[in-house]
């Protein structure tokens, strides 16, 4: 794919719930706090400058992927991992809290991830067909009624909004990493690829990530392999030990997202301040292919609305140093 993608191409990441079903904010529950003795794993990268962002021909140029540049970061931690169902459950368990799925009453699911009778009975996202609005749908059901996580405490926890992310952060005593911080991460130490490991998607054949399987988007998926998330420590880690930087489930970052990011954000620890009412994401999905996105490269951006919430999204941890 060597031409910028239209607009709606985006959509093909996650669907956008409409603004008008967002939800309250919750209240914070009065133990909204890291809760003594918690285990929290990181690790501690020692920052300095890198070349972000990518002129990648392969990109998408509508997204602001570049023009690459250099910057600089201060040393910070990061999670090895994408907070995953067993540590989403301690925070729902010590603070009761409800995230926006649950209090909306659905969330969207993509459509080869249902059985046939609730993918015909639930409803396609405006202009998306192969997402469903399932009802009930939320992080303990994946994939609406009948599903559970009960059986996948180590898959990362999925339809959690940006907001649910910021809630579990206050919670954890830790916060979302910045773009330029989970593309320094995610990088590995490797300057200038594609991927984590380097620029091809199956050296020797081998399978690196968690990406569409299959002959094109969204198609039948190919034989014996189910459209959905893997656990989050699958596959190699990257040089940093970062697993699943690429594909398995987007991750919010902490920046607001704009096209213009790699011209308008400084050099020094570049942070998107400015309201645009879109969260940035980042590290593609199970739903990425080359047919339609290839999204799950490390200098690829997306974005969706804070209170959006889908079977494809879900985050990492960071922290300052120290």
């Amino acid at each position: 794919m060597h031409e910028a993608a239209p607009p709606q191409r985006k959509a093909c990441c996650s669907p956008t719930r409409p603004a008008d079903a967002a939800a309250m904010p919750a209240a914070a529950p009065a133990d909204m706090r890291h809760a003594p003795g918690a285990a929290l794993h990181w690790i501690a990268l020692p920052g300095g400058s890198f070349t972000m962002g990518t002129d990648d021909r392969d990109g998408f140029a509508a997204d602001g992927e570049g023009p690459a540049r250099r910057v600089r970061l201060p040393p910070f931690r990061i999670a090895p991992t994408t907070v995953t169902n067993h540590a989403f459950a301690e925070f729902v368990r010590t603070t009761r809290y409800v995230t926006e799925a649950e209090r909306i009453g659905h969330s969207y699911v993509f459509a080869h991830q249902l059985p046939t009778a609730l993918r015909q009975a639930a409803a396609p996202a405006p202009g998306l067909p192969w997402w469903r609005a399932v009802e009930h749908a939320c992080w303990q059901r994946p994939e609406g009624p009948g599903s559970h996580v009960h059986a996948r405490p180590g898959h990362p926890v999925v339809h959690v909004s940006w907001n649910d992310a910021q809630a579990y952060c206050a919670w954890a005593g830790a916060r979302l990493p910045s773009e330029a911080e989970w593309e320094y991460a995610a990088r590995g130490g490797l300057e200038g690829r594609r991927l984590a490991w380097g620029d091809a998607l199956m050296p020797d054949g081998e399978r690196r990530c968690n990406t569409w399987q299959g002959d094109a988007f969204p198609d039948a998926p190919a034989p014996g392999w189910q459209p959905g998330p893997v656990p989050a420590d699958a596959f190699a880690p990257n040089g940093f030990g970062l697993f699943n930087v690429c594909g398995n489930v987007w991750e919010w970052c902490a920046d607001a997202f704009h096209p213009d990011y790699h011209r308008a954000t400084p050099h020094e620890a570049p942070l998107d301040t400015r309201e645009s009412g879109q969260r940035s994401m980042r590290g593609g999905s199970f739903l990425c292919h080359d047919s339609y996105c290839n999204r799950y490269r490390v200098a690829a951006r997306s974005s969706n609305a804070p209170h959006s919430s889908s079977s494809n999204i879900g985050f990492r941890l960071a922290a300052d140093a120290g």
